[in-house]
């Protein structure tokens, strides 16, 4: 990852724009801002969401607030809950993430 190109920025996620995704179950909802083509991302997951894709793309994921899962197809899971996190390398394993159906959902910070 290069972070060139832009300047100090301070971001108050509450006023950037809320786009919903669908997934296979329930809903993420995105906060985008994009820095020199570094994508970073706030993102709440809804109690029951599961990904309608695997997905290939390198992220650092932060787990801020709830808990979620994320899958490989090999049936691998783990489970992050508030402060911790995971990275993954682009087109190193696919991946998709869930949250418990009972739960709280969970919200992430993400960068890629």
């Amino acid at each position: 990852m290069n972070l060139s190109g832009f300047p100090l920025t301070v971001v108050d996620w509450s006023t950037v724009e809320a786009v919903t995704h669908p997934g296979e179950t329930g809903v993420a909802t995105w906060r985008t801002r994009e820095f020199g083509g570094v994508r970073v991302r706030m993102v709440e997951y809804s109690p029951g969401y599961l990904a309608d894709h695997w997905c290939v793309k390198g992220h650092v994921v932060l787990c801020v607030a709830g808990a979620f899962e994320t899958e490989t197809p090999d049936g691998e899971v783990q489970r992050l809950t508030a402060g911790m996190s995971y990275q993954v390398a682009d087109n190193a394993e696919p991946h998709r993430s869930r949250t418990a159906a009972g739960g709280q959902g969970a919200t992430l910070f993400i960068v890629d």
